[in-house]
């Protein structure tokens, strides 16, 4: 009884955890007044586009433009004019490094002219949609692991990073102009969204950033999925962040806390400022509990 109880209990408070992400991506779609877009080089051939939504990342040159992510159709008119002062505001290709509205919602206006390029997943879930894309809005090419594309006189690698935010999450490597894009992998100087419901885990994630600190040049630029341009140091503290306050909310669910008493409880007065973004210090808790929660139920379920 103790069992389904805590199951009714979990599964009420994930689905209203999950859909607070979609209404806020649900009012970023209707909402476009006051939204400008910010060009930044970052290095070599790539820009950044801080808009409304995940980070535009763009590659402009003699091939013409590659775009990663594209916010929201409301405001691809924009993104367009400032595309067009790079070269291009037809892009040849996008990458969506994983299905959310605010990294896919442009889709249907720049799937017209350009090819769309993303993991299996993202196909899979866009179908899933409540209103589903048109074909032509969809992911023309995808892959299981990685696809690598020639373009402005470097070599893009798109590498899939499996159960982290999502189960189609890609990282994007500029290897010529040392540019990553993490993708939502990486919330700059905040807690993270992990999309629980849609294959992401906590542990998932930490693994992945350890794995990316391995492989990423140290003089490398970094473009999270949402925050200001990093480095690979603000990477290391964030993966830091990630670690230390599972271990802490592990610790406490060891000592059979329940998540209202470590809510109460909280964090160390350090981790006060990654709480001021959209995921707050209350919500990180309450994913960290409920990720290991879950793979606490896979593993009863495979001792079976």
């Amino acid at each position: 009884m103790r069992k389904i109880l805590f199951a009714i209990a979990f599964i009420s408070l994930f689905t209203t955890f999950v859909l607070a992400h979609d209404n806020l991506i649900k009012r970023n779609e209707n909402h476009q007044q006051d939204v400008t877009i910010k060009t930044v080089k970052v290095a070599g051939n790539v820009y950044v586009l801080y808009g409304q939504g995940g980070n535009i990342g763009v590659s402009a040159g003699k091939d013409g433009v590659l775009m990663i992510d594209d916010q929201f159709e409301r405001i691809s008119d924009r993104i367009k004019a400032a595309l067009k002062e790079l070269g291009s505001d037809t892009p040849r290709f996008i990458f969506n490094t994983h299905f959310h509205g605010d990294h896919t919602g442009g889709n249907p206006i720049f799937g017209k002219t350009g090819t769309i390029v993303a993991h299996d997943n993202v196909r899979k879930r866009l179908l899933m949609n409540e209103k589903p894309f048109p074909e032509f809005a969809l992911p023309m090419i995808t892959y299981a692991e990685s696809v690598s594309i020639h373009f402005n006189g470097e070599k893009v690698n798109a590498v899939h990073y499996s159960n982290a935010h999502t189960d189609g999450d890609t990282v994007i490597f500029f290897t010529s102009s040392n540019v990553v894009h993490l993708g939502d992998h990486f919330f700059a100087g905040k807690f993270p969204f992990v999309d629980l419901d849609s294959g992401g885990s906590v542990p998932g994630l930490i693994k992945n950033v350890g794995e990316l600190l391995q492989q990423i040049p140290s003089d490398a630029k970094i473009i999270p999925g949402h925050g200001e341009v990093s480095t690979l140091d603000r990477l290391k503290d964030y993966h830091q962040m990630l670690t230390d306050t599972s271990l802490i909310v592990r610790k406490e669910m060891k000592n059979n806390k329940s998540l209202d008493e470590i809510k109460k409880a909280g964090l160390p007065e350090k981790y006060k400022d990654w709480g001021t973004g959209f995921i707050k210090t209350d919500a990180w808790i309450e994913t960290i509990y409920k990720s290991y929660s879950m793979n606490m139920l896979d593993m009863k379920k495979m001792e079976k």
